[in-house]
C-alpha cells in the first residue's frame, strides 16, 4: 500500500467507552501500525447537552489501558487540529459556504439541507465487497439536513469535512454506518475532495443474536480493569472478535498481530461475543507471567481490600502458587487474605467435613509432630504426610483435609505442600495448634 496510510477512531464522549467502539479503535490502530501509517482520535462532541467531561476520560484511560496509543489527536496534538469538533466551527462554515455557493444546498424552514444526485451510488467496500444503492427515489432517499435552525451541525456533514481536513485514507467504522456511506460519498463529491476507502466491520452480538446494551457484562472497557483482566488478554479476545488470522493460533501478542493484519480476513457476519472465551483468554495469559509480574499485578487488588502483605517481595511465593489457578486478578485477595493474616475466617462447611470427622484432630495432631521435625520443603511435607497416613492405616486425603482446613480456613485451594512451605513451619504448626483448640 503505497498510499500515507491515515485512519482515525472519532468516538462522541456521551458514556462510556464500549466493547465495540474499543474494537472499531483496535481494528484502526492495528491497520495504521501494520501499514505504517497514522492514527488519529478525534472526538465528535457537538452534542453538547449528552457530552460529559467523565465520558470523555473514560475514553482516553479506556484507550490507554488497552494500549491504544493514537499519533494526533487530544493531548497529543498535530497538523490537523483541533481534534475536538466543538473546535472547529470555523472550519465547517467554510465548508458550508462552498457547498451554498455551488448551490448543493437549500434552506428549508431555517435548517439546510444537501441536495442528493438522484443516481446510483456504488462502493468498493474493503469488507462487504461491491454495494451498490440507487438514490434516484426521493421518497426512499430524502434530501439530507447536515445544519439544523438552532445552527448546530448534523454528524454526516461533520463527518465528512473532518475526514476531508485530516486527509483520511480509510475509514474503517461499524456497519450500522454502511447506510449512511452513499451520503458521505456524495458530499465528497459535491466538496471536490476524494473520499477515502471504507471498510464496514461487522457488529458484535450476544450469544442470543441481540445487539450488546450497556446492561450486558462485558460492554465497557472499564469493567474489563475493575473486574482484573489484563489488558493484553482483553486486545487478544477483541482481535479475534470478526477478524480472522488464518492461522490456528490464538493466543497473540499484539505485535504479532500487527504483521498479521489484514483487512481481507475481516469477516462479514456479525461477530459473536463470549465472555467465558475471554475469561479463558485472560486465564492463559495470567499463567504466562512471572510470579514477579504478577505479583505486581495483584498488587492493587490487594491494597484495595486492605490487605496488609508487606513488600512485594513477600507477595512473589504466593503469586507463584496461583498463577495457574487465576481467571481475574479480582481473585487475589480472597485466594492469598489468608497468607498475610492469622486472623482469618474458616468456612463453616469446611470445617464440619474435615475437622470434626472423627479421628480427624488425632491425625492432625500426628501430622504436628511429623511437621515439627522434617525438613521445610514441599517434597519433605509430602513424604511426611503420606508417611503418617500409612502408619494410620488410611488413605493421604484422611491428612490433607485436615491439614489444609487447619492451616487456610477453606478446603479448596493452591497446592497444599507449597502452601504450607510458603507458610513457613512456625506458621504452619501454630495453625495447627489453633485448630485442634478451636474444634476438639
Amino acid at each position: 500500500m503505497a498510499e500515507n496510510v491515515r485512519v482515525r477512531f472519532a468516538p462522541s464522549p456521551t458514556g462510556y467507552l464500549h466493547v465495540g467502539g474499543a474494537r472499531t479503535a483496535l481494528f484502526n490502530w492495528l491497520f495504521a501500525r501494520h501499514h505504517g501509517g497514522t492514527f488519529v482520535l478525534r472526538i465528535e462532541d457537538t452534542d453538547k447537552a449528552r457530552n460529559t467531561p467523565e465520558a470523555m476520560q473514560a475514553i482516553f484511560d479506556g484507550m490507554r489501558w488497552l494500549g491504544l496509543d493514537w499519533d494526533e489527536g487530544p493531548q497529543k496534538g498535530g497538523d490537523c487540529g483541533p481534534y475536538f469538533q466543538s473546535e472547529r466551527e470555523d472550519v465547517y462554515l467554510r465548508y458550508f459556504e462552498k457547498l451554498r455557493a455551488a448551490g448543493h444546498v437549500y434552506d428549508d424552514g431555517g435548517a439546510w439541507r444537501f441536495k442528493f444526485a438522484r443516481k446510483k451510488i456504488i462502493m468498493d467496500d474493503l469488507v462487504c465487497g461491491r454495494v451498490e444503492v440507487d438514490m434516484a427515489d426521493a421518497a426512499t432517499h430524502p434530501d439530507m439536513t447536515i445544519r439544523r435552525p438552532d445552527g448546530g451541525w448534523i454528524f454526516h456533514f461533520v463527518n465528512v469535512v473532518d475526514d476531508i481536513e485530516m486527509r483520511i485514507t480509510h475509514v474503517i467504522r461499524g456497519d450500522d454506518h454502511l447506510s449512511n456511506t452513499p451520503k458521505h460519498l456524495q458530499l465528497f463529491e459535491a466538496l471536490g475532495a476524494t473520499p477515502p476507502r471504507y471498510g464496514h466491520i461487522p457488529l458484535i452480538l450476544n450469544p442470543d443474536g441481540s445487539k450488546m446494551s450497556k446492561r450486558d457484562t462485558g460492554s465497557a472497557v472499564g469493567w474489563y480493569e475493575e473486574n482484573g483482566f489484563l489488558p493484553a488478554a482483553v486486545v487478544n479476545f477483541l482481535c479475534l472478535l470478526g477478524w480472522n488470522p488464518k492461522t490456528t493460533q490464538e493466543i497473540m501478542s499484539k505485535e504479532e498481530v500487527v504483521t498479521l493484519f489484514d483487512i481481507a480476513n475481516i469477516n462479514r457476519k456479525a461477530a459473536v461475543f463470549d465472555i467465558a472465551k475471554c475469561e479463558w483468554m485472560n486465564q492463559q495469559y495470567l499463567m504466562r507471567l512471572t510470579p514477579e509480574q504478577l505479583a505486581e499485578k495483584c498488587e492493587p487488588f490487594l491494597v484495595r481490600a486492605g490487605i496488609m502483605f508487606g513488600t512485594r517481595d513477600a507477595l512473589v511465593p504466593v503469586a507463584a502458587l496461583f498463577r495457574e489457578r487465576m481467571k481475574h486478578l479480582t481473585e487475589a485477595p480472597a485466594s492469598m487474605a489468608y497468607f498475610f493474616t492469622e486472623d482469618f475466617e474458616f468456612d463453616a462447611e469446611a470445617v464440619e467435613k474435615a475437622l470434626r470427622k472423627p479421628g480427624a484432630l488425632d491425625r492432625l495432631r500426628a501430622l504436628r509432630e511429623a511437621y515439627a521435625a522434617c525438613d521445610w520443603t514441599a517434597t519433605a511435607l509430602e513424604a511426611a504426610l503420606k508417611s503418617c497416613a500409612t502408619a494410620a492405616g488410611v488413605k493421604a486425603g484422611e491428612f490433607v483435609h485436615p491439614a489444609r482446613v487447619a492451616a487456610t480456613g477453606r478446603a479448596v485451594g493452591a497446592s497444599l505442600y507449597h502452601t504450607l512451605e510458603v507458610l513457613g513451619r512456625e506458621r504452619v504448626l501454630g495453625r495447627f495448634e489453633r485448630a485442634m483448640k478451636q474444634f476438639g
